[in-house]
């Protein structure tokens, strides 16, 4: 890693920030973390991180270069007669972890020059107490720490590169060693991935692949390249891709060019799952473009490869109807429109980082939620529980779901029920790990880069129970406060709703259907949508009776829902009775609004020793 000649292609940013802080004499020990099981490029080429540090960024100015690894012991990449590498192995054969490192430091200052690659480093160096190691773990351990502040050792030119894809996974007393640097190797950008489109599939057309590169954030290179690689190592060749498709698409509008196209994006797939994504009763975009199909299956499968990748951590959220099919809510409409239209202009400095949605539940929120989300044309990932009960897994599995959203951008990262993921906690009993959780969750969410490409949307009706930090602005900058329907035509509209969504006859004069809400006071939005439901129920049973068709054969029929069948429907449905948790949940919404204006005229004049004294007696009724 010395400075080199000048004719050498450019290196990756991380490489570089790697070899001009090895130059300055920062540190000889380096940490590489986040993306490094991809390809980086190498000139005309593309390499895994092994390979690329060996025969990339060492292989001119080291001697010798060792790898170090819990599967393979001890390799020699490059140095050495055989001989020597011979009387080296026959030297470490029955050593312990220790003694390995024993010998590698004097390796290492005898010849000097030399570079130890240690993949997967925490397995060598796990996180864990020094006290919970073993000896030889502590003996490793003591050796690359003693070597990171040892000048002598780096003065004779030598370096050591640890790798690992979560610095979680390492020991906290290494990473907190000053002459030892972590550098980040980031998801790839967009200029990255389309140098590798263009370098795996070189006959799409430039626009196409422009396009393609833009819709592939969160991919890493790897991925992308079976995406898009003309063949696959294994599996069809790229001429039976070709003809299985266009056996698929036979009578469809402009099948040949199609499947070209299509046999061009699906290298390794097996022929399941290839007639699992080409639907030949697809309608094409307005200009007849097959290149709009081509981006379907490839947001489709990259929404696989992401989830997958995640290992169930994050799921994509595809809502299907926008705001126009929500009833009543017309202020949080209002609002969330406007938030919307914000995204869609790219005003990233106006943009919020994040939403706090709070209320009763069955007041509408995830759907809500939702549906703003198709109305904003963002895309959406909801997180799922990534605690685990194994030491350093969880905060592990938190930077892999934050960095995967972050490469995806701009995204919203949507989490349900808030207060049980970053609740407060009263207590250490999980050894810290909740306080580390939220402390890295509320440093990722109030980080400036991420105004307007990650929008983080907190939904919750016990925000009480959440960490007051987390809900400052800067961090969750609207607070949106969700709740019941407030009178008998807002509650009309949520019915209507729900019927036009379900595509349910709804023939019920406007004044009987305002009547017969009038009755209904207190329902939530869930309960309006149950008996809605249910008097469509009631006129399916109506249907069949009458004209004595089976239940199988009525499947899928729309009766319509008649007054008798909305009266019979409300004497039948029960909602829950719950009346003064419902009670305490609107206040808490009332304390956390952002904005008196989005709140029912019946709260608005309160004021904020108001809404804590009503707060403070409805914790005494249902709290011990």
């Amino acid at each position: 890693m010395s400075g080199g000649s000048t004719d050498r292609p450019p290196l990756p940013l991380w490489a570089e920030t790697l070899r001009q802080k090895y130059l300055a004499g920062e540190a000889a020990v380096f940490v590489l973390y986040r993306n490094v099981f991809d390809r980086y490029r190498a000139g005309d080429d593309y390499r895994t991180l092994q390979p690329f540090l060996s025969e990339v960024l060492l292989r001119d100015n080291k001697q010798n270069i060792f790898e170090l690894s819990i599967d393979r012991g001890v390799r020699v990449i490059q140095g050495g007669s055989a001989g020597e590498r011979a009387e080296l192995y026959r030297h470490l054969e029955g050593k312990g972890l220790s003694g390995i490192f024993e010998s590698l430091e004097r390796q290492m200052r005898e010849q000097r020059s030399s570079a130890l690659l240690i993949p997967y480093a925490g397995t060598i160096f796990p996180a864990a107490e020094l006290h919970f190691l073993s000896l030889d773990e502590r003996g490793a351990f003591t050796a690359l720490h003693r070597w990171s502040l040892d000048a002598e050792f780096a003065d004779r030119d030598n370096v050591v590169i640890l790798v690992s894809e979560s610095l979680a996974d390492l020991s906290p007393a290494l990473l907190t060693n000053p002459r030892v640097v972590a550098i980040e190797l980031p998801m790839p950008d967009q200029p990255s991935r389309l140098a590798a489109i263009r370098h795996y599939a070189p006959a799409m057309p430039p626009a196409e692949a422009g396009e393609l590169a833009g819709q592939t954030a969160g991919l890493r290179l790897i991925q992308l390249a079976s995406i898009v690689a003309s063949e696959a190592p294994q599996g069809m060749s790229h001429g039976q891709r070709r003809a299985l498709i266009a056996g698929l698409l036979q009578g469809s509008p402009q099948a040949e060019e199609r499947a070209e196209k299509l046999a061009a994006i699906t290298a390794g797939m097996t022929p399941v799952e290839i007639r699992q994504i080409v639907d030949p009763t697809r309608t094409l975009p307005v200009s007849d473009d097959p290149a709009g199909e081509v981006l379907a299956v490839v947001r489709q499968r990259k929404r696989e490869l992401i989830e997958k990748e995640c290992a169930g951590l994050i799921e994509f959220i595809e809502p299907r109807h926008g705001l126009e099919t929500v009833g009543g809510n017309e202020h949080i409409k209002g609002e969330l429109l406007d938030i919307a239209r914000l995204i869609q202009s790219g005003d990233r400095t106006r943009a919020p980082m994040g939403l706090l949605a709070v209320g009763p539940m069955g007041a509408g929120k995830t759907f809500v939620i939702k549906a703003f989300l198709k109305e904003a044309g963002l895309s959406g990932v909801a997180l799922k529980n990534f605690r685990s009960k194994w030491v350093g897994s969880t905060e592990a599995n938190l930077e892999r779901v934050l960095a995967t959203v972050k490469a995806m951008g701009p995204i919203a990262l949507v989490i349900d029920e808030g207060d049980r993921s970053f609740g407060r906690q009263g207590d250490d009993a999980d050894g810290g790990t909740s306080s580390r959780v939220i402390a890295r969750l509320k440093e990722f969410m109030s980080d400036p880069e991420n105004r307007g490409q990650v929008l983080f949307i907190l939904m919750t009706n016990r925000p009480d129970k959440l960490d007051t930090d987390i809900k400052r602005p800067g961090r969750l900058d609207r607070k949106i406060p969700f709740f019941y329907a407030e009178n008998a035509s807002e509650r009309a509209a949520v019915i209507s709703a729900v019927c036009a969504r379900y595509r349910v006859p709804l023939e019920v004069p406007e004044d009987a259907l305002l009547a017969a809400c009038e009755t209904l006071e207190g329902y939530s939005n869930a309960d309006l949508e149950a008996l809605a439901l249910l008097a469509a129920e009631f006129a399916e049973r109506g249907a069949r009776v009458a004209d004595g068709t089976p239940l199988p054969a009525a499947a899928g029929r729309s009766a319509a829902v008649t007054p008798a069948l909305l009266a019979q429907a409300s004497e039948d449905f029960m909602p829950p009775q719950e009346t003064a948790m419902v009670l305490y949940m609107e206040m808490l919404a009332v304390a956390e609004t952002s904005r008196r204006s989005l709140l029912p005229q019946r709260f608005r004049s309160l004021s904020a020793v108001e809404v804590q004294d009503r707060l403070a007696e409805l914790r005494r009724q249902i709290l011990p």
